[in-house]
């Protein structure tokens, strides 16, 4: 039996961390939840008291959040080679954590209509969205990854927000941002999780 359990639906972040353990490599057992019921089922609870996905359990070890696991999965499988030297992780921690923290409140406060008055652009992490995504253009103007010219963890989960985004039309398909999609789009792994999830997510019916 797997070590590795994997929490997720098909509708949700769980497409991150799905990317991820697909690049990583190691077998892992899949747990669709649906979000009506079984997430907020005692038995989910007791792994995640807030009721989301995606979640993973490794060796009886729950981690959750997608840039933890990203960050989690790279660490626990060194062989799959998708985390810097530990000497040279400044722009890996800085990037992946600069969107999880001021890009995803920056989209999310804009897609809820949500306005931040200019007075108020200091009490909030990300100012605006036009400036956050303005520094993550101009690092990805400059290198084809993240950190440099090798694919990282950090990249799946800058580039699943970016991709996302642009998909949903909450992130605006700049040149850069595409080219660097357009990168990430030809990786072996993400093909392989995307039909996987595509798969899973329940067809509407016509008419």
């Amino acid at each position: 039996m797997t070590d590795l359990i994997f929490y997720t639906n098909p509708q949700s972040r769980g497409r991150i961390a799905r990317w991820m353990l697909e690049e990583v490599g190691a077998p892992y057992r899949t747990a669709v939840l649906d979000y009506a019921t079984a997430m907020k089922a005692p038995d989910y609870l007791a792994i995640n008291p807030m009721g989301k996905v995606p979640a993973i359990v490794h060796d009886g070890r729950v981690v959750t959040e997608c840039a933890a696991i990203c960050a989690y999965l790279a660490d626990a499988f060194p062989q799959a080679g998708l985390a810097p030297s530990t000497t040279d992780r400044a722009d890996y921690y800085r990037w992946m954590f600069f969107v999880a923290g001021p890009l995803e409140a920056a989209v999310t406060t804009k897609a809820l209509h949500v306005t931040v008055a200019e007075e108020q652009k200091r009490m909030v992490g990300f100012g605006s969205l036009e400036d956050v995504l303005a520094t993550l253009e101009a690092l990805l103007s400059t290198r084809d990854y993240v950190t440099g010219s090798g694919f990282t963890a950090a990249d799946v989960y800058v580039g699943a927000h970016l991709r996302w985004g642009m998909g949903f039309g909450t992130i605006p398909a700049s040149p850069v941002f595409t080219a660097y999609s357009d990168r990430l789009g030809e990786r072996p792994a993400l093909i392989r999780a995307t039909a996987m999830d595509n798969a899973l997510t329940p067809t509407r019916p016509a008419g």
